[in-house]
C-alpha cells in the first residue's frame, strides 16, 4: 500500500517516528470531524454552518485546539485543514497518531488489546514487552487470514487452502503497533467481505462458548461454520487469550465508506478471557474432525521428486495449476507413476492426476492418486505458469 504524503512528526520529547501525514486538500471535512469525535475530541462553540473548533480528550494536549471546516465549499477550506494536520500532527495526544493514520489510509480501523497477566507495574504504561507485541501480530495476522478464507467460502477447517487469496488480502492491511494493542486499517469498501465476516465470526464464536459452558453443548460450533467460524480463526482466539486476563477485539468502521449494511446497532467489540480457552480448545478439535477429505482432479507442475529405492516408489511435490485452492501438494506414487512424473518433470510438461486432499497436514497431501497423465498447455496457460515462475516462487 503507498501512504500518501510525508511522514508524522513527533510530540515534544519522544523519538521520531515514521507514519503517512495525509494530504490537507484531499481530506474530507466531514470525515476528519467523524474521527475526531470518534477518539473523544470535544467540538466547542464556533458557527456551525461554517466551522467547528475542536479541543482533544480532558488533560491529553492542554492548549490544542483545532478549527475544522464545516465543508470544502468554503475559499479558506484547505488553510483550515492545513493548520489542523499540522496541528494534529504536532500534538502529544496519543489519538492524533491515530487520526492521521485514518485520515491518510482510509479504511475499516480494527484493534487488539490483551491485558496481560502478571504483577502490576510489571512494564511502563503505554508500552507493551516484545513478547506481547510479537504474539498480538500473530493472532491479528491470523484472524485477518481467516476472515479472509471464510470471506470467500465457508469451510470449519481450511489448512493451506486459499492461503494465496489471504496473502493478497493481508498485504493491502497496514498494522501499526500501539503502545499494548495493535491498530490494523483494512481497505474499505474493498476489504469489508473479510472484515464483516471477520466480526459476525468472532460474534458467533463468543455466542458459542457462552453455550458451551452454560449447557455443555457443542453443536453450537458447528453451526458457527456458516457464519464464518473455522479452526483457524479458533487457533487464533485461543492464542489471544493464552497468558492474559482479558482480550479485546474491536471495530471502527471507515468514515469515509460508511458502516456496512446490518451493522447500524450492532455492537463491534468482541471479548475472550481465560475461563474460555477449555471451550475453544475443544472447538478447535471439533472444526477439524468436520473437514471431510476432498475428491479432486489436479493440473499440476512437478517441481521436486524423492525416493529412497532407484526401482521403488517416490515422493513427488506438485506445484497446483488448477484443480484446488491450494499452491502445492505432495503425493506418494507407486514406481511406473513416479517415473512418469520425473519425465514430465524434465520435459516441464504439467501432469493431470486425480486423488483425495487430505486435511491431516493442512489438506498438503494427495492420497489415493490415480490417473497420472502428462497434459498440454494452451498458450493462456503457458503464460500464466511462466508469470507465476518469474514472480520468484519455489520452482
Amino acid at each position: 500500500m503507498t501512504l500518501p504524503h510525508g511522514p508524522l512528526r513527533p510530540a515534544p520529547g519522544e523519538p521520531p517516528q515514521t507514519g503517512p501525514l495525509p494530504d490537507p486538500a484531499a481530506v474530507d471535512p466531514a470525515v476528519l470531524a467523524v474521527l475526531l469525535a470518534r477518539h473523544g475530541w470535544v467540538r466547542r462553540g464556533g458557527p456551525s454552518a461554517r466551522y467547528g473548533r475542536w479541543t482533544p480528550p480532558e488533560g491529553t494536549d492542554p492548549g490544542v485546539s483545532l478549527l475544522v471546516p464545516a465543508g470544502d465549499g468554503f475559499d479558506d477550506a484547505v488553510d483550515l485543514l492545513t493548520d489542523a494536520v499540522t496541528a494534529l500532527s504536532r500534538s502529544a495526544s496519543p489519538s492524533a497518531r491515530a487520526i492521521l493514520l485514518a485520515l491518510a489510509v482510509p479504511g475499516d480501523e480494527l484493534h487488539w488489546h490483551r491485558d496481560p497477566a502478571g504483577p502490576p507495574g510489571a512494564a511502563t504504561p503505554g508500552t507493551a514487552p516484545w513478547e506481547e507485541t510479537e504474539r498480538l501480530r500473530r493472532a491479528a495476522r491470523a484472524m485477518l487470514a481467516a476472515g479472509a478464507k471464510a470471506g470467500r467460502t465457508r469451510a470449519a477447517y481450511f489448512g493451506a487452502r486459499l492461503d494465496t487469496w489471504a496473502g493478497d488480502f493481508l498485504d493491502r492491511v497496514l498494522v501499526v503497533a500501539d503502545g499494548p494493542g495493535l491498530t490494523a486499517h483494512s481497505p474499505a469498501p474493498e476489504g469489508r467481505a473479510a472484515i464483516t465476516t471477520l466480526v459476525r465470526a468472532l460474534e458467533a464464536l463468543r455466542d458459542a462458548v457462552d453455550y458451551r459452558r452454560v449447557s455443555g453443548g457443542a453443536e453450537a460450533f458447528e453451526n458457527a461454520v456458516q457464519s464464518g467460524v473455522s479452526r483457524e480463526l479458533v487457533d487464533a482466539v485461543q492464542d489471544l487469550v493464552r497468558g492474559a486476563t482479558a482480550s479485546r477485539f474491536t471495530v471502527a468502521w471507515s468514515a469515509a465508506a460508511g458502516t456496512p449494511g446490518g451493522f447500524g446497532d450492532r455492537r463491534t467489540a468482541v471479548e475472550f478471557s481465560p475461563g474460555d480457552l477449555p471451550a475453544l480448545a475443544e472447538a478447535a478439535e471439533l472444526l477439524e474432525r468436520l473437514e471431510p477429505a476432498v475428491a479432486v482432479t489436479l493440473v499440476g507442475l512437478v517441481v521436486r521428486l524423492k525416493r529412497a529405492d532407484p526401482a521403488g516408489p517416490g515422493s513427488v511435490r506438485l506445484r497446483v495449476l488448477g484443480g484446488a485452492e491450494v499452491d502445492e501438494v505432495k503425493v506418494r506414487l507407486p514406481d511406473a507413476a513416479y517415473r512418469l512424473a520425473a519425465e514430465a518433470h524434465l520435459a516441464g510438461t504439467p501432469v493431470r492426476i486425480g486423488g483425495r486432499l487430505e486435511r491431516r497436514g493442512g489438506f498438503r497431501r494427495l492420497t489415493r492418486p490415480s490417473g497420472l497423465e502428462p497434459c498440454g498447455l494452451e498458450d493462456a496457460e503457458r503464460d500464466r505458469l511462466l508469470k507465476t515462475l518469474g514472480e520468484g516462487r519455489e520452482a
